[in-house]
């Protein structure tokens, strides 16, 4: 395998062993490297039947899938990988014959991932062995880097129109900037400067993924608002349910209400609290662990059934395994998976409740308070507040300290950062990262919490909305004029899509940690240094002078 989309890969340069950090095993890495290609193929052609009135919803659907199911600590089923390569190629052929039906004309030397293809599984198995598909495929280091760029952007903006998806909301827009961009990554003749500004119009296309989820989430289950949460447990049986998936937690509360059994979210599903249609469900009682990275810990004390809905499985212990249901796109060989919810039905969630049933109650991690829903519309309901207090001078800056949570000790320096940041400064936070330091008592400044938590990972779209609306209120020309500060963490594919968004919007200055990403070239990490002026991070106590300072 070589595998370097995340922050944990090896030596800061890549996984290259039988198993990655993260648990993936090799030959689960290789076939997702195969179906990506497959999937830049189908980009390939459905990109070219675009201009001649061919395009299928169905098919762009199927991509966004599949790069979602390749995001770190998502699906590590072997099987799934070889069953949906095989339905690639199907589709891939059937886009290539619309597109010639239509009068397309056949390039004389179309790119690989246009034409590979394999007869049954055993061929498919081949391939994926032997690499195909892989960036290191790419000779041009420079090349490769810009391509993982974009490829690690686009799993992230999968991730979020996957969601909103299930919804019920999606925009073509994003589903055909997707496969476009797949065929730019299947282009073997593609130019530094061609994907340089794909780069950027990556980041552009993950602010309006993120601007749709926002939508999606908002027009379902209303606006976030100011929320306390629970973190202690009470004495019925739980169901834990982690990941992204707001519409899976709705079909799950639904099937559990009057049953006596408490749902607890955990990880990045603590901010479904926040939204005022899922305070009618009184079983769902709190918040129950911490960041993903803990999960084998707290799994084991909660007893009952775990529901996975997106990425951030660590792989289970036989101890707890059965415990286990994935859903959506994640999967694991020996865990049950509940199949996708039919045309205007519910998920069939009865295997996990008749299980907890028969569970204890969660042992009790912690009993205290979270507070969050700090959401754009909540903080422009602040918005005189907050002016008066940055005038008055009692906030003297903020800083954005969003993203995701990981295992390396390193990553205390975060809490370390927040310990040691003044008390007139404002933290703002969306996603994991903020397990580091959202149950630390940091105090208010004039009733204004001095962490102040968006949500999930997607929601750094509502941090860079409170910037540009206080950009607007101060009357500045240039969102880095404001007293703002990025100490961004990231882990895996959907941070790297929110840094691409943050660099179309203009901001700059960013400090990204605890690594810079090992996927990037020397070359490809000055032009993000030079341009917007990247950096990584040094010591706690360096970086809080310097933020507060303004550098």
């Amino acid at each position: 395998m070589y595998c370097n989309q995340c922050q944990e890969t090896m030596k800061n340069t890549a996984c290259t062993l039988a198993k990655g950090v993260c648990g993936k095993p090799a030959e689960t890495a290789n076939l997702q490297d195969l179906v990506l290609h497959v999937c830049k193929g189908i980009g390939y052609w459905a990109s070219k039947a675009l201009p001649l009135g061919f395009y299928s919803e169905d098919d762009a659907f199927y991509v966004t899938r599949m790069l979602f199911a390749t995001i770190t600590n998502a699906n590590f089923f072997t099987q799934d990988f070889e069953h949906w390569i095989a339905e690639g190629l199907e589709r891939r052929e059937r886009i290539r014959l619309a597109y010639v039906a239509k009068g397309g004309a056949i390039d004389s030397t179309p790119p690989d991932a246009a034409t590979w293809s394999a007869a049954n599984v055993e061929a498919i198995r081949t391939a994926a062995a032997a690499g195909k598909g892989a960036l290191t495929e790419i000779a041009d280091e420079d090349i490769r880097a810009l391509k993982a760029l974009v490829l690690y952007g686009l799993k992230g903006m999968a991730a979020y129109v996957e969601h909103a998806y299930a919804i019920g909301i999606s925009e073509r827009g994003i589903f055909e900037f997707i496969l476009k961009a797949l065929a730019q990554l299947a282009d073997e003749r593609a130019s530094k400067d061609a994907l340089v500004s794909l780069v950027l119009e990556t980041g552009k296309a993950g602010v309006d993924a993120m601007a749709l989820l926002d939508r999606a989430n908002t027009g379902a289950y209303g606006k976030p608002r100011i929320t306390k949460v629970r973190t202690g447990v009470r004495n019925r049986p739980g169901i834990l349910i982690s990941g992204h998936d707001l519409r899976d937690l709705h079909d799950l509360l639904e099937q559990t209400k009057d049953t006596g059994i408490d749902v607890y979210t955990h990880g990045e599903m603590l901010p479904a609290h926040y939204y005022p249609f899922f305070e009618k469900y009184d079983n769902l009682y709190g918040n129950y662990g911490n960041a993903w990275w803990k999960q084998d810990v707290e799994i084991e004390k909660f007893h009952g059934p775990v529901l996975f809905t997106s990425n951030c499985l660590v792989p289970p212990k036989e101890s707890y395994k059965k415990r286990v249901f994935t859903t959506g796109i994640v999967g694991f060989e020996g865990c049950t998976h509940i199949p996708d919810r039919e045309p205007g039905k519910m998920k069939d969630f009865s295997a996990i409740i008749e299980m907890a049933k028969t569970c204890e109650p969660p042992e009790q991690l912690e009993d205290g308070i979270i507070v969050g829903g700090f959401a754009h519309d909540q903080v422009f309901a602040l918005a005189d507040t907050v002016v008066e207090a940055v005038k008055s001078g009692a906030i003297k800056r903020f800083i954005v300290m969003a993203g995701c949570d990981g295992r390396q000790p390193k990553r205390s320096y975060y809490t370390e950062v927040a310990e040691k940041l003044p008390d007139n400064t404002v933290i703002l936070t969306a996603g994991c990262a903020k397990y580091r330091y959202n149950k630390l008592d940091l105090g208010d400044i004039g009733g204004i919490p001095r962490v102040l938590d968006a949500g999930q990972c997607n929601d750094s779209y509502s941090l860079a909305l409170v910037a540009l609306k206080l950009k607007e209120i101060f009357g500045l020309d240039d969102v880095n004029k404001l007293p703002l500060s990025f100490d961004i963490a990231w882990y895996e594919q959907k941070a790297v899509l929110v840094l691409l968004a943050l660099l179309y919007l203009g901001f700059k200055n960013i400090r990204l940690g605890p690594t810079l990403p090992g996927f990037l070239s020397p070359r490809v990490a000055e032009i993000l240094i030079e341009n917007f002026g990247i950096k990584g991070i040094a010591t706690a106590d360096e970086d809080v002078a310097a933020m507060v300072a303004g550098r």
